[in-house]
């Protein structure tokens, strides 16, 4: 049975807003299910460990799928999530892939955990399917190959300038999720706002904002 590990945020605050944030439960749920449906054993990891944060706006009414619904009444799942593992204990040589599910909390602690970092840098080296939805490709912030930039040369995409404008947060989070990565000498691409839109590039798979995630765990699916 192939092994993949799902890496979720530990942090649960907005900001200085005062506002709570965290994952996105359908970036989570849909891939969650994609890839166990399927028959992948699935590993949760945080780089704090125990429960990781739900970003509450994602548990509102107008952002339920069937994914997320079936999240709710698993109980199964939520005793898994209430048990991730600490990122540091984690060893990439045990797992095929790699999923980051998104949420605005790996903006704050992903994108300079090193336990992350090192992580991605052993998926990469391993040549490892690596995915990441919404927020999540902020993860490769830090993350250098080769004295490069994982991303830099790479097509991908995240969530845009535009969605966070929409959100209004663009003056909340530390730093913008589509600058960042253009920095970085990625080729950034990207959909209408809100639409269902991933990207392979070799090895990595990218999707845009919650429509995608889904696409992006089946791609990630094919690789394997």
């Amino acid at each position: 049975m192939k092994k993949v590990l799902m890496v979720l945020t530990s942090h649960d605050q907005l900001g200085d807003t005062g506002l709570k944030t965290g994952f996105w439960i359908e970036e989570f749920a849909a891939p969650y299910y994609v890839l166990k449906d399927q028959g992948i054993d699935i590993t949760l990891a945080s780089p704090k460990g125990g429960q990781p944060p739900i970003d509450p706006k994602s548990d509102e009414p107008d952002f339920q799928t069937p994914a997320t619904e079936r999240f709710h009444q698993d109980v199964e799942l939520q005793e898994l999530l209430a048990k991730t593992l600490q990122l540091s204990e984690v060893n990439a040589a045990d797992y095929a892939a790699v999923f980051y599910p998104g949420g605005h909390g790996p903006l704050w602690d992903l994108a300079t955990d090193t336990a992350s970092v090192h992580l991605l840098n052993a998926f990469a080296a391993a040549n490892k399917p690596i995915g990441a939805v919404c927020h999540a490709p902020a993860v490769f912030k830090d993350v250098v190959v080769n004295d490069m930039p994982f991303v830099k040369g790479k097509k991908l995409t995240a969530f845009s300038n535009t969605e966070e404008a929409a959100v209004q947060l663009t003056d909340v989070v530390p730093f913008l999720v589509e600058d960042m990565l253009v920095e970085r000498g990625a080729v950034y691409s990207k959909a209408n706002d809100w639409e269902s839109y991933a990207i392979v590039d070799g090895n990595l798979i990218t999707g845009q904002n919650p429509a995608s995630s889904e696409k992006v765990a089946t791609l990630l699916l094919e690789q394997l």
